[in-house]
C-alpha cells in the first residue's frame, strides 16, 4: 500500500491554522509511521519554498487547492512504479 501526503492549501477557503494543523499531523503518521508499503509526498512536491502551506503558483490551477495539469503531472512522475509491485520492502519517493 502506497501512502501519499496531504498536499498544501492555504488560499483555499477552507483553510484556517486549525486545518493546516491537522494537515500536518496526517503527513507525519504518512512518512513516519511505517504503516505503508511506500509513501510519495505530494506536499513536498506541491508545496512553495517561498510559502510552504501554500502550493507552488506553477502547480496551482487557480483554486489554491487542486493541482493543474503541471502539478498533476508533478505528482504522477514522483509516483516510484517498483512500488506498486506487490513484492518488495518499503520505499520513499518525492
Amino acid at each position: 500500500m502506497i501512502g501519499a501526503t496531504v498536499g498544501p492549501f492555504k488560499g483555499w477557503s477552507e483553510w484556517d491554522p486549525a486545518a493546516e494543523s491537522v494537515r500536518q499531523e496526517v503527513n507525519a503518521f504518512v512518512r513516519d509511521s511505517g504503516e505503508f508499503d511506500a509513501v510519495t509526498d505530494f506536499d513536498h512536491i506541491l508545496r512553495s519554498p517561498y510559502d510552504p502551506e501554500r502550493v507552488l503558483p506553477f502547480f496551482d490551477n487557480g483554486d489554491h487547492l487542486h493541482p493543474n495539469d503541471k502539478g498533476m503531472q508533478a505528482l504522477a512522475e514522483a509516483v516510484e512504479l517498483a512500488a506498486l509491485d506487490c513484492v518488495g520492502g518499503p520505499h520513499t519517493t518525492g
